[in-house]
């Protein structure tokens, strides 16, 4: 540690030692009777206010993994990093319209994940275990990417070796397990604060050390002016070009209607207290849109700043390590205290996002594997207990994907993930508003989009930095033989894949009548507001929920 700057060491450990005290104390913040049941430990009693929620939903979808990406893949390809800005804006209408839905339904019924709520509704064990497993393999390349964000300030602050990724996994494991979905919503006020701290410092004070923003796009031009297209791709530069337009469109619009599928995404909305928490919170996520624009011209700085990636070798072709970017140029640009408070920011940004995620992995293997396979009568302690157990070995797992493949693998595990999700929503979003689609169809539909997205990607190839396959998310037109250099989303594709196939099965599994279940939902319980019967803080009302679920079908 010879070459380490001591201040930002010692600025970026007391940070990291002041969330984990608050990860530990969070078991007392709202404390519950026990948190010895999911709905407590994994969804924190299912009480969070306006505030908190939108800490807590901001804190999980803004991750570090999104502070070091966004502005690395701006540095590489230029306009199309700007892909998050107008999806991150989209999202919210569309959350909008079937959140509270969810929300209701799933308070009605005490379902904690996604998969309960399909198996309700759809009477369909191996579609909810089906979708139950998409959400696991789409999650855990996720975990692995926030401790990418821990690694690339690591290496930033030139530390060698891997110890202090084995620390902060163990502080992560330790909190997780004492405090539940408590400790990184406390700790994301914290989290939060930081981020947008050093993004608005960084976009007041990097452009005037740099000589203002005309010389930053101009650098960024002459970069890209001098960079040869993907062979399967429009150019890269600060302005899309024609042929670029389709392809960051979908983009946009495939990753908005995936992100919030995510059981992640699920859990921070299960845990608000109410339907109109979740308004308020669609009408004021937006405002984190705002900072993740400023964040991503942080490339174009890293770009006029002469910022080369850690291993990166120019002569041999060597990219290096693009995700160090941003933690360079803090180093570079920042004095060594406020390079400390910028570094504390990736590293705490890692860890709500990890935890929410380990939980919510977590909370779909015991309520849709656990208790539907291996032990159907599971006390609420024991699913508790199991839950734990889960989110450690997710957690686990994710640290070994980073100290054993090349990160690299784990970011191409992350684009097939993004893919993977977004064919679960006719199965969820559906759904939520009817029944129509036969739950037979909707197995065969998700399959058919897992694998037609999986080839896709596969066969997706870019010489230029020495990849056959999955070496990008756009598919060009013109390998279906259509003369044109536009790209397409590969989740947009697949997803018209899943829906022609679910729509095709289920007029031939309706002319056959096939069974088609029986729905343990009804109308009234997609708009149910705290304070019904049955609709409480806390433990869901199980009695009242059966009783709802006796009254019949509906084709809410």
């Amino acid at each position: 540690m010879g070459d380490v700057n001591v201040t930002e060491f010692v600025i970026v450990v007391a940070l990291f030692a002041l969330v984990t005290v608050l990860g530990f104390g969070a078991a007392r913040w709202r404390r519950a009777e026990s948190l010895d049941h999911l709905d407590e430990w994994g969804l924190g009693g299912r009480n969070f206010g306006a505030w908190v929620t939108w800490f807590l939903i901001g804190g999980d979808l803004y991750t570090a993994y999104t502070f070091v990406a966004v502005p690395a893949l701006v540095f590489a390809a230029g306009a199309t990093g700007f892909f998050a800005v107008p999806y991150t804006i989209v999202v919210y209408p569309l959350v909008f319209l079937v959140a509270p839905r969810l929300w209701s339904v799933s308070h009605r019924h005490g379902y904690v994940t996604p998969a309960d709520f399909i198996r309700g509704r759809h009477d369909s064990s191996s579609l909810a275990l089906l979708v139950a497993l998409t959400g696991i393999v789409a999650t855990m390349p996720y975990i692995a990417l926030q401790l990418v964000g821990i690694e690339a300030v690591i290496k930033a602050m030139g530390i060698d070796g891997k110890l202090p990724l084995w620390i902060a996994f163990a502080i992560l494991a330790a909190y997780t397990w004492q405090s539940g979905l408590r400790a990184p919503a406390l700790i994301a006020f914290v989290k939060d604060t930081l981020i947008y701290l050093v993004v608005i410092v960084a976009v007041l004070y990097i452009p005037h050390k740099l000589g203002g923003w005309d010389a930053i796009f101009s650098a960024a031009d002459k970069k890209f002016n001098a960079t040869p297209p993907p062979p399967d791709g429009p150019p890269d530069g600060t302005i899309l070009s024609t042929a670029g337009q389709l392809g960051y469109s979908t983009l946009a619009l495939g990753s908005a209607m995936a992100l919030f599928l995510y059981p992640h995404s699920v859990t921070g909305v299960l845990a608000a207290r109410s339907r109109d928490t979740i308004k308020r919170n669609m009408a004021a996520l937006p405002a984190y849109s705002f900072i993740l624009g400023l964040l991503a011209l942080l490339g174009y700085m890293a770009i006029a700043a002469g910022v080369t990636p850690v291993g990166a070798d120019p002569a041999k072709k060597v990219p290096g390590d693009s995700s160090t970017i941003v933690p360079l140029l803090f180093d570079n640009m920042f004095p060594s205290w406020f390079a400390g408070i910028a570094f504390a920011a990736i590293a705490i940004g890692a860890l709500v996002p990890a935890a929410i995620m380990s939980i919510a992995a977590a909370n779909l293997f015991t309520r849709n594997i656990f208790k539907e396979y291996i032990k159907k009568d599971a006390t609420p302690k024991q699913e508790a207990q199991a839950s734990k157990f889960a989110s450690l070995v997710v957690k686990f797992g994710a640290l070994l994907a980073i100290l054993v493949l090349d990160p690299q693998f784990s970011i191409d595990l992350q684009l097939f993930g993004g893919v993977l999700i977004l064919q679960t929503l006719p199965a969820i979003v559906f759904g939520l508003y009817t029944r129509w689609f036969h739950r037979w169809a909707l197995t065969g539909g998700l399959l058919a989009g897992i694998l037609a997205g999986f080839l896709m990607l596969y066969k997706i190839a870019n010489p230029l930095i020495g990849k056959e396959h999955f070496a990008g998310s756009q598919w060009a037109l013109s390998r279906w033989g259509i003369d044109t250099t536009y790209t397409v989303y590969v989740g947009l594709l697949a997803l018209l894949i899943n829906v022609a196939v679910a729509l095709v099965l289920t007029a031939v599994l309706r002319a056959a009548k096939a069974p088609a279940g029986t729905d343990r939902t009804n109308e009234t319980d997609y708009h149910v507001e705290l304070g019904d019967p049955g609709v409480r803080p806390g433990i869901a009302d199980e009695g009242d929920a059966s009783q709802v679920a006796a009254g019949g079908a509906s084709s809410a």
